[in-house]
């Protein structure tokens, strides 16, 4: 029993189709990087990557009837109808019957079956077809939910998805143009332009590079980039992974640009490949899973007692052996949430549905949990505490005066790169000063250019304009730049840095961040005819000349501070972890109200152990000038602390912290890499939108832990009756008929639990599963209805003599009744803390369900139907006892309630 129980929740878990994380695949390889072990990978796949990686770019392009310019929209229409979608198996939906298996195939379901034959097999017709309907009724609604919830996350799948840049042929055959494709349409021989921050969307062989650098972490486990070059200059021996002119779907552009030829899409990717064989292995476990995982072990150990406990009882007191062990395996039925996928899945998808209303995109469903746990918010300074309307301010020399010499050189060096263009350039290019653009962008012509990265912090461009000399532009970090200057600009002077000029050139960067703006330093060289030459890269970027800074503004936005006291009023800390300077930030955090107190730099950071980082992290709450090691590291040390970490970020130096966070977030306009890492998006990127994101997750979440909760309660208190029971009494409280028609008609109750209210005092702080909570909850208020099912029996024994074999039915129909109302009725006294229908009341469907199962409940043993489940109609006399129970049931409960939740607390 305890495999068959836990191998249901391992199985509702798998079977959620929830979008992709390409770093899963990395958890299902173990620790052995894939590209050590060519086996891995099929060996048709295998070889026509390699003939790929050796085969003349000219000859391949030609093979995949396709030219550097790329295909024509018709053929790549063609071939996309004759290849299919860009998707790997494992994304696709399953065919409907497929599903409907998948529904039905849980262990519950399995076991209800079973004891349906074996109830056929004993002539048992009537207890045949209760049984079938549960089975029925569990794997249909089960279906329904996951139907509806599969296409809306396809919808809010498709508000989010993912491009790539691809090359088609100009219509005048001059060149090509580039225009944007969902990656799920590409096919074999499209050519598409890659820059830093690029997922890289399918198998594809480099056409050209400039300093391409791809995080390969995904499927090889190795933790540092890998340069990659047009050609190939391994030797033969080389796996497949390790040739330097071949890209893999899943990974991703840390830096530089390429142009590549797509070679294998969908399932005849290597990527594809592997999911077709590791597709039945389960990821690593999430705290949503972990939460379930823990909460099913105290369910299961409760089952291991109890059901063998009923069986040896009854055995002994009544002789029969067979009927005990129907009974026990009744009761096991009974104690165990069968409707529980289907609640999780409708609770979920009806949470995903409404965040989406309010701009909050969810990718993955099980992430709704994280969301209403999460405790700590973690995110950088631009576009979330700022407008993201990055304005150039002021362009200036090295001493603060106004310049438009830097201005030019910088929209030279913005103009040209063909990487990723961050705010900062879209602000250089529109700057309305730059009146003589035109003239700018057509007399000076593209050498070079060397791609920005993270670890120097600055990018240059080489241009010419008709002269003998190249010139050499670099922009960045002020202190990157000055690293490789030994010159400074002053009109027409140059003078040596010395240390008084770094002083003064400190000070004025120093005055300008201290007005809330963003310097970025400007710096140059020319190149004498004997000094150009066709190709450059970071060993030119030496022995520059510093022009000047231009400096940006990102104003504040107005709903920053409210949005920070909500977060704060609903238990959720906000960390800023930046890679801007202190004094910017400082600025910033103080026109919305953060108190920054001493801000950590990254250089801090860097030497202190984890221990010492996880108490650093604790004491403060703004952090500047951090790499993306810094933030991952950051992140891992406020989850040591227990914390449930949300990080906010849209950038390529964000996806590692996305990655290690709880709950990873983006926005609809980040870089792919970080849309892939993250869990939810945001269509807006405002903690106003985040908010009210985080409330309606922990709605999600109350009303799951609610179906939990009072399916464990009322199980226990029906079962410890049972027990009660057995000892004494010459027949059963109850027949198995008699308990699973009951348990059906709970299940039936319990379907409106997902639009239930919840009550506002749950959600001003952060929920998670709390396993000791459930079983302690489950020992306080289980007991309580069994106090009353015993005054029951004593009602019926001795008030309408039900004390015979020949009146157990007599007997059996009373304690039905009873049981059933009060466990319709529990369900709305601990739904809330306050006193239910009065102070906290239970949403219309809840409330009407409810109704219709006691109307329901009464009508079996008091109508025709009545002999069919073995029942019998009950004295008129019978129903103000069983009134007076229900009665003190809700007011025993209600008083329980108050003493545990000043004990306890409330979840």
């Amino acid at each position: 029993m305890k495999n068959v129980l836990k191998s249901f929740f391992d199985s509702f878990l798998r079977s959620r189709r929830m979008l992709h994380h390409f770093e899963r695949w990395q958890t299902l390889l173990g620790s052995k990087p894939v590209g050590v072990a060519s086996a891995a990978m099929p060996a048709d796949i295998a070889k026509a990557l390699a003939a790929a990686s050796h085969t003349d770019a000219g000859e391949l392009l030609s093979r995949l009837d396709s030219s550097p310019q790329g295909l024509g929209e018709t053929h790549a229409q063609a071939l996309r109808k004759r290849l299919g979608s860009n998707e790997v198996r494992h994304e696709q939906p399953l065919p409907w019957w497929t599903h409907l298996w998948q529904c039905y195939r849980n262990p519950f379901n399995l076991l209800l079956t079973v004891l349906a034959l074996t109830s056929y097999v004993t002539e048992d017709m009537k207890a045949t077809l209760v049984i079938g309907s549960m089975v029925v009724l569990s794997t249909v609604l089960r279906f329904l939910q996951e139907s509806r919830s599969n296409k809306a996350a396809e919808r809010l799948k498709a508000m989010v998805s993912n491009t790539a840049t691809v090359m088609r042929p100009a219509p005048d055959a001059a060149g090509a143009l580039r225009v944007e494709v969902p990656m799920r349409d590409l096919v074999p021989g499209d050519v598409i332009a890659l820059s830093a921050g690029d997922m890289i969307p399918a198998d594809c062989r480099l056409l050209g590079a400039k300093d391409l650098f791809i995080s390969q972490s995904a499927l090889t486990g190795e933790a540092m980039p890998v340069e990659k070059f047009s050609i190939d200059r391994g030797g033969p021996g080389a796996g497949v992974l390790e040739r330097e002119n071949l890209l893999f779907m899943g990974t991703n552009v840390i830096s530089g640009t390429a142009t590549a030829l797509i070679v294998h899409t969908g399932d005849r990717t290597f990527f594809g490949a592997l999911a077709q064989r590791v597709t039945a292995a389960d990821s690593g476990t999430s705290a949503f899973q972990a939460g379930i995982n823990r909460v099913s072990w105290v369910l299961i150990r409760f089952m291991l007692v109890m059901a063998p406990l009923v069986l040896v009882i009854n055995g002994v007191a009544k002789g029969d052996w067979w009927e005990a062990a129907l009974f026990a395996l009744s009761i096991a039925v009974g104690l165990t949430p069968e409707m529980l996928p289907m609640i999780v899945t409708a609770t979920l998808a009806k949470g995903a549905v409404v965040m989406s209303r309010q701009k909050v995109i969810v990718k993955r469903l099980e992430a709704i949990h994280n969301f209403g746990a999460m405790d700590v918010l973690c995110t950088d300074k631009t576009g979330t505490l700022t407008q993201d309307r990055i304005v150039l301010e002021r362009h200036t020399n090295a001493w603060g005066e106004v310049s438009d010499h830097v201005l030019q050189l910088a929209y030279l060096n913005s103009f040209h790169q063909t990487g990723l263009k961050n705010l900062l350039d879209k602000a250089v290019l529109s700057h309305a000063e730059m009146q003589p653009e035109t003239q700018l962008q057509t007399a000076w012509r593209k050498i070079d250019e060397v791609p920005f990265d993270f670890s120097r912090r600055r990018m240059s461009v080489v241009v010419e304009n008709g002269g003998s000399e190249h010139l050499l532009i670099c922009k960045g970090a002020l202190e990157e730049i000055l690293s490789v200057c030994t010159f400074v600009e002053r009109g027409t002077e140059v003078l040596a840095l010395d240390a008084e000029l770094l002083a003064r050139i400190h000070r004025v960067a120093s005055e300008l961040n201290a007005q809330g703006l963003r310097v970025v330093a400007v710096a140059s060289q020319a190149l004498k005819a004997e000094a150009r030459k066709p190709a450059y890269g970071v060993a030119d970027e030496s022995g520059l000349t510093l022009l000047g800074y231009v400096a940006f503004l990102d104003p504040p936005k107005e709903s920053t501070a409210p949005a920070l006291r909500a977060l704060a009023d609903h238990g959720v800390a906000v960390k800023v972890l930046t890679g801007d300077n202190e004094l910017v930030t400082r600025k910033v955090c103080g026109d919305v109200g953060i108190d920054a107190g001493h801000i950590v730099l990254g250089r801090e950071i860097e030497d202190l152990r984890d221990d010492e980082l996880r108490a650093l992290v604790e004491r403060h709450q703004v952090f500047a000038k951090l790499t993306p090691a810094h933030k991952e590291r950051i992140v891992h040390a406020l989850h040591a602390n227990g914390h449930v970490v949300g990080f906010m970020g849209d950038g390529i130096n964000d996806a590692p912290a996305l990655r290690a966070a709880d709950i990873g977030i983006s926005v609809d306009g980040a870089v792919d890499v970080a849309k892939e890492s993250a869990d939810i998006i945001l269509l807006e990127k405002s903690l106003m939108v985040l908010e009210q994101g985080v409330v309606e997750g922990r709605r999600t979440f109350a009303n799951m832990l609610k179906y939990i909760k009072l399916t464990a309660s009322s199980n226990f208190g029906n079962v410890f009756s049972v027990l009660v029971a057995s000892a004494f009494l010459p027949f059963l409280p109850m027949l198995p008929l008699h308990l699973l028609v009951q348990n059906l008609l709970y299940d039936v109750s319990q379907i409106a639990i997902p639009f239930d209210n919840v009550d506002p005092e749950f959600l001003r702080k952060p929920q998670s599963w709390n396993p000791a909570d459930l079983g302690r909850f489950m020992v306080f208020f289980g007991p309580l209805s069994s106090v009353f099912d015993i005054l029951t029996y004593a009602v019926m024994w001795f008030a309408f003599s039900a004390n015979t074999v020949a009146n157990q039915t007599l007997f059996q129909s009373g304690w039905f009744i009873e049981g059933l109302l009060s466990q319709t009725l529990i369900v709305h006294l601990i739904r809330t803390r306050k006193i239910p229908f009065l102070q906290s009341r239970a949403a219309w469907p809840l409330l009407a369900m409810g109704a219709a199962i006691v109307v329901a409940g009464i009508w079996l043993p008091m109508g025709r139907l009545a002999h069919y489940f073995r029942l019998q109609a009950l004295p008129l006399a019978y129903f103000p006892w069983l009134a007076a129970m229900l009665a003190g049931y809700a007011a025993l409960t209600q008083t329980v309630k108050g003493w545990y939740a000043r004990r306890y607390g409330w979840q």
